[in-house]
């Protein structure tokens, strides 16, 4: 069952029991998200749109496996958060300004593959032309527990020949690929999928102005967020530019990892801001 909050300006939709995500941000009337609604239906596939939420791995693992004091366990991409059903805590709604606070607690099956007990609390918060996710990951185990987060979201776009990129780096990596390549801002959509992460960050703010729709995207995130991620696939009216906490596979190498200690909580922010021009 969907939940809705809504603003004089805007409003937001999220489906708790599919992993929390957003699906739905209307701004002034206008959709920010792209959904893909057949894939939806079917709750067996990962939801394709939206805000799909990255715990406690961000991208994958290789053999979808990491070691963690000398035992291996299998997680597989982007972790388990936006496959489990999330619980809604509290909401508060006025006219300038609305939220939803939505859970996560550990469970059998999480522990499984991830050892450890916690709380994940997420504050979705609208208010004018912005959206925040206002996060808090608590440890509740004995032992360090080591995480990454991040998001994943859809923005629709329908003509990414008009898209103009201001990102804070002037390199890039592809997936699978060892070779850094230069960033000049801009992008050869004619090729079937982009999918490379910007690891090299000098601020804490990304913008997008999409020109066909008259629309500039502005993401703010905290210093924890060390990697941009950007993913498109030729021929889907959708780009990703996704903020992690660490790059793909820090479960093994360690960068960037975040370790929240026992009894304690590690919070972090990300907001969006929607501007039509």
């Amino acid at each position: 069952m969907s939940k809705h909050i809504q603003t004089n300006q805007s409003q937001l939709e999220i489906l708790p029991e599919r992993g929390g995500i957003i699906v739905s941000w209307l701004v002034k009337g206008q959709e920010i998200f792209y959904l893909d609604k057949e894939r939806l239906k079917d709750p067996q596939l990962s939801v394709r749109g939206g805000v799909p939420i990255l715990f406690p791995i961000c991208g994958n693992l290789p053999n979808d496996t990491y070691t963690l004091n000398g035992q291996e366990y299998k997680l597989k991409q982007h972790g388990f958060a936006r496959d489990l059903p999330w619980f809604v805590k509290e909401d508060n709604v006025t006219p300038e300004k609305a939220s939803v606070t939505l859970v996560l607690n550990s469970n059998e099956q999480t522990r499984a593959v991830y050892p450890f007990d916690f709380t994940v609390t997420y504050t979705y918060l609208i208010q004018g032309n912005s959206l925040e996710i206002q996060q808090q990951y608590t440890n509740n185990s004995s032992a360090p527990m080591p995480c990454s987060f991040g998001f994943h979201p859809y923005f629709a776009a329908q003509d990414k020949s008009k898209l103009e990129f201001q990102i804070p780096s002037g390199q890039y990596q592809a997936k699978n690929s060892q070779t850094v390549e230069s960033f000049d801002g801009n992008f050869d959509f004619s090729v079937d999928e982009i999918d490379v992460a910007f690891n090299q960050l000098s601020g804490t703010s990304t913008s997008v102005v999409d020109n066909h729709r008259k629309l500039k995207l502005t993401i703010d995130y905290d210093r924890l967020f060390s990697t941009l991620v950007f993913w498109t696939v030729k021929g889907k009216d959708f780009y990703c530019l996704e903020p992690w906490s660490a790059p793909r596979n820090a479960m093994n190498t360690k960068e960037n990892l975040s370790v929240v200690q026992p009894g304690e909580d590690l919070k972090a922010n990300v907001r969006l801001s929607a501007n039509f021009f």
